[in-house]
């Protein structure tokens, strides 16, 4: 019987005790080699892209450059993802590598502890990550001439506490005993390629970002679900009923099942609620855990890395808990 990857030498080519041996310059360095990769770590202006710039660091303060053709000042991380940070960059490299480390997801409760800040730092680092991998997912497409591609939807979130007495209690499958806040995550998975997924109200309300997402000539394989069956005027299909079989002659959606497998666990082992807003994160933390959980953690931090210095600040968590107090 072979050896699971991620049992063997070869997933493990990074340590967290090598990062936390590591020095904030040391740190700082691995930062600006990922950025400015083109110019071998020497820095570019963030504003005009200059290369023509000098030092102007604070004592005791984080390296800082200031460009001699706009004469703007910048940072490493000034216009990415840790724009107008408050903690060392070593302790942000951490996070990654925490992060990274963890197979089905990290909670921030964990994150916060593990760093030594507080539960809102952690939280909003970990969406900041989130938005760096969703970043990858950006205008993708799957499938292609000759390839397949594997849909299906699980729902989340939107939980009804049933009755106390058993007279009290109401079927919750019915749409009048629910709260509205049910959503599906539908997921497109390309055999041997890429998953992406998506949140929407239902499985039919998905079609339009399917057809925008697959490609044509792909082969669609899906369950007996009635929400799919528009798309059978697009795509050659293949349907599997789950109630008879879940792979029969060929015909199956493992690939999509085992995504929602492990976010299922995500869910009930680390986060315990991921519904709402912010389900859309999660689901693509989870897609791109599964297109790189055979890709040792050490690329895997440089490629979080590699993200978060390409993003821009982030919309949606600069300033989050301010805005939220106002």
């Amino acid at each position: 019987m072979s050896q699971h990857f991620l049992l063997s030498a070869k997933a493990r080519t990074l340590s967290l005790s090598a990062v936390l041996r590591m020095t904030d310059q040391e740190a700082e360095t691995a930062f600006m080699g990922i950025r400015w990769q083109a110019t071998e770590g020497r820095p570019v202006c963030a504003h005009c892209g200059c290369e023509t710039v000098y030092e102007c660091r604070k004592p005791n303060g984080a390296p800082r450059w200031r460009c001699k053709e706009c004469g703007m000042d910048f940072s490493i991380t000034t216009g990415t993802l840790f724009a107008w940070h408050k903690l060392p960059l070593r302790c942000y490299l951490a996070a990654i590598a925490i992060f990274c480390n963890e197979v089905k997801g990290k909670a921030a409760l964990a994150l916060s502890r593990d760093l030594g800040v507080q539960y809102k730092t952690a939280f909003v680092l970990a969406h900041k990550l989130r938005e760096a991998m969703a970043s990858e997912m950006k205008g993708q497409m799957v499938g292609g001439t000759g390839r397949t591609v594997e849909i299906d939807g699980g729902y989340f979130g939107g939980y009804v506490k049933p009755a106390n007495h058993r007279e009290n209690r109401r079927d919750r499958r019915l749409a009048k005993n629910q709260n509205g806040k049910r959503q599906v995550v539908v997921v497109m998975r390309e055999r041997e390629g890429r998953t992406l997924p998506a949140v929407f109200k239902s499985e039919s309300a998905a079609l339009g970002f399917i057809t925008s997402r697959v490609a044509k000539g792909t082969e669609i394989v899906a369950d007996e679900a009635g929400g799919w069956n528009d798309l059978q005027a697009r795509y050659a299909m293949q349907r599997i009923d789950h109630q008879e079989a879940y792979s029969l002659n060929g015909v199956y959606t493992n690939g999509a099942e085992e995504f929602f497998s492990r976010m299922r666990r995500a869910e009930l082992g680390h986060h315990h609620h991921i519904a709402g807003p912010y389900l859309i994160r999660y689901a693509q933390e989870s897609a791109w855990r599964e297109d790189h959980r055979r890709v040792d953690n050490g690329r895997q931090v440089q490629n979080m890395m590699a993200l978060a210095m390409a993003s821009r600040p982030s919309v949606d968590w600069c300033g989050y808990w301010q805005r939220a107090q106002r």
